[in-house]
């Protein structure tokens, strides 16, 4: 079942008391590794909280992996909330329980890959669920045919960041993957405080990815852009574990910065371009008796 009602982004908002449906309808399972040209749902889901998107994502990932819903890419904002990957470690949380409860901070551990990063307003968050296949493309002891092929995990991670520089670029913003580090970075200039030379010679983070693949093949989680959110949360972590790398954000580059509807529009075109996926877009909505 898909909920079809029609909201408009970023003034609908999503709690967990909300009631998400999917489609039912069935869908070959499509592979980032074809060369033909296939579907990707996209849903502008406004601001909605980290705990119902992550539930949203599994819900996906199931028809997905079922072969009920094609490619999906849930494009949305959190409130203010400090997530642990796989690699956290709980040092990098620097503010105490006062701070986070004036600031309305939630901390999460959650079961992407990386330490700990930010979500909050102003900051576009990107979870694609893409069905890339197993780690391995044979059970133990001869060919399975009924598995999908082997999947590139890293190469896909790198796909992601292309897809970022690329909509970057069309908002001619230099940006661009540095070895060794995950994300999208850019030079410290003098356009921004937070990019002056005073700060060092370490690039600066303007997207994070952290991702995980489930046992069905299928991509959670994903990215987080920083279009023009309240820099100074990230006083509060050492974000993504790392020491000396500044943080910034669209704001601190354009002026005036382009709009949440216009950033999005020019990753969904990158994305698709990136990953060959024709976008399509789709709407869903909470129970009318859930919204905030």
């Amino acid at each position: 079942m898909l909920l079809g009602s029609m909201f408009s982004p970023f003034s609908t908002r999503f709690s967990l008391e909300s009631k998400i449906d999917i489609p039912s309808q069935s869908y070959p399972i499509p592979c980032i590794l074809g060369g033909m040209t296939k579907p990707c749902i996209v849903h502008r889901l406004g601001v909605i909280e980290y705990k119902l998107a992550w539930k949203l994502q599994d819900q996906l990932a199931a028809e997905i992996a079922a072969g009920r819903q094609p490619a999906t890419l849930l494009l949305l904002q959190h409130p203010h909330v400090y997530t642990f990957g796989r690699r956290g470690r709980s040092e990098n949380l620097l503010w105490q329980e006062a701070e986070l409860a004036r600031r309305r901070v939630e901390v999460l551990w959650v079961d992407r890959g990386g330490d700990v990063t930010y979500h909050g307003p102003g900051q576009l968050v990107g979870y694609p669920l893409i069905p890339l296949g197993h780690a391995e493309a044979t059970q133990p002891g001869g060919a399975d045919s009924s598995r999908l092929p082997k999947a590139d995990y890293v190469g896909y991670v790198r796909r992601l960041e292309r897809v970022l520089v690329t909509a970057l670029a069309r908002l001619r913003v230099v940006s661009r993957q540095v070895e060794g580090l995950t994300g999208v970075w850019v030079e410290p200039h003098g356009a921004s405080p937070r990019l002056s030379a005073d700060s060092g010679s370490h690039p600066a983070k303007i997207a994070a990815i952290g991702v995980k693949v489930d046992a069905r093949g299928v991509s959670r989680h994903g990215f987080a852009l920083n279009v023009n959110p309240d820099m100074s949360y990230w006083q509060g972590i050492v974000g993504c574990g790392l020491v000396g790398y500044p943080i910034t954000c669209l704001a601190d580059l354009l002026s005036p910065p382009p709009s949440m509807e216009q950033v999005e529009a020019v990753v969904i075109e990158a994305f698709g371009r990136i990953f060959e996926f024709e976008m399509v877009e789709q709407t869903l909505t909470p129970s009318p008796t859930s919204v905030h």
